[in-house]
């Protein structure tokens, strides 16, 4: 199948066993596997419309390990957007997106004109916290990036990060509409110009 030019593609790294692909497959799918199976590269697509015409949302759920490192060299020269998620249960798991966000500078170059999520998934394990709200915010500002915190399991922000992740898109218009309504802010927006809608 062709690469279709107006696919818009973002791209979610971070260290095996973080969710990335549990916030993925809740974001697509609405659902959540308990077991923890590891991903070499998985890639998910969801219709949305984009500068007032249809396009697609390619979600590129990459490896936890670094064993691969020409196909994360390909995904961030081809991805839009990204997503950099770590566990607020591990210290290490934010520690090892560090290289990844310097290699996603050294090849994309003027990183403030790319929407970055920096995303401290597991929120509702808080028991187990070893990385506190004001660490990864600070994280996030240091990296001129944006902050959120989710918990795939009981799906908390999950849509939002996405819908963020499109909000932070400068060069074209990007949105979900979720479940057919929108807020009120998506309305105003509308009114403004033209935003992008999943089907």
């Amino acid at each position: 199948m062709p690469e279709q030019s107006n696919d818009y593609r973002v791209v979610v790294f971070g260290a095996g066993g973080v969710g990335k692909s549990s916030l993925v497959l809740r974001f697509v799918k609405g659902t959540f596997r308990e077991s923890y199976i590891p991903t070499i590269e998985d890639t998910y697509r969801q219709v949305i419309s984009c500068d007032k015409s249809i396009c697609t949302l390619q979600i590129t759920d990459t490896t936890g390990s670094h064993q691969f490192p020409a196909m994360q060299r390909l995904s961030i020269s081809k991805g839009h957007a990204f997503i950099l998620v770590y566990s607020i249960t591990s210290q290490q798991s934010l520690e090892e997106l560090k290289p990844i966000y310097e290699q996603i500078c050294q090849i994309k170059g003027d990183i403030e004109s790319i929407p970055i999520m920096l995303v401290g998934n597991k929120n509702d394990e808080n028991q187990n916290r070893e990385v506190n709200s004001s660490e990864g915010e600070a994280m996030a500002k240091k990296w001129k990036c944006a902050f959120m915190e989710t918990s795939a399991k009981m799906n908390h922000n999950v849509k939002e990060l996405f819908q963020e992740l499109l909000n932070l898109e400068k060069r074209r218009t990007v949105s979900l509409q979720i479940d057919g309504k929108k807020s009120k802010q998506q309305k105003r927006k509308e009114k403004l110009k033209g935003k992008c809608v999943v089907m």
